[in-house]
């Protein structure tokens, strides 16, 4: 992030997954504002990662049904926020670290297309859904952080 986002009181994180090369109009409405984007894998082409980056920064790891195109992307990413370091996976069944241990506050995941909030020990588990409009109900999600503060938000498209 530059200088100028670590200065910052607060941020919010446009949270997205499983997207699968669609892209619902409504998410740049949901991510209005955000300050960066982290998309948990599954996207589809290329052109979804161009699309959410006109709304803003994105951090995007490979899923499990990303082909060739994709092959540049990481299987894994850590993403710092401030002051809170964010583990990013697209399956957590594959999570291989105690994320507590090594430092991370939270673990954004995907692939189970249901949005899920959970707390394991102290860990925020944050899967956003399905964004992909051939979902039943598309969700993302929101977490908007302070600090060392996470305050995580599911949105229906």
């Amino acid at each position: 992030m530059s200088t100028e986002a670590q200065k910052k009181d607060g941020f919010i994180v446009g949270i997205i997954s499983d997207t699968h090369g669609h892209l619902r109009p409504e998410v740049a409405e949901a991510f209005a504002g955000v300050d960066l984007i982290i998309h948990a894998g599954d996207i589809g082409n290329n052109e979804v990662l161009e699309a959410l980056r006109s709304i803003a920064p994105v951090h995007a790891v490979r899923g499990n049904m990303d082909g060739g195109w994709a092959h540049d992307l990481p299987v894994t990413e850590v993403v710092e926020v401030g002051e809170v370091l964010i583990y990013v996976l697209h399956d957590a069944y594959l999570l291989n670290l105690d994320p507590a241990a090594a430092g991370f506050v939270a673990v954004i995941n995907g692939h189970t297309h249901r949005a899920a909030v959970e707390k394991r020990k102290g860990v925020l588990f944050l899967n956003p859904g399905s964004a992909s409009p051939y979902s039943s109900s598309g969700t993302v999600a929101l977490l908007r952080i302070r600090g060392t503060s996470l305050v995580p938000e599911v949105v229906t498209l």
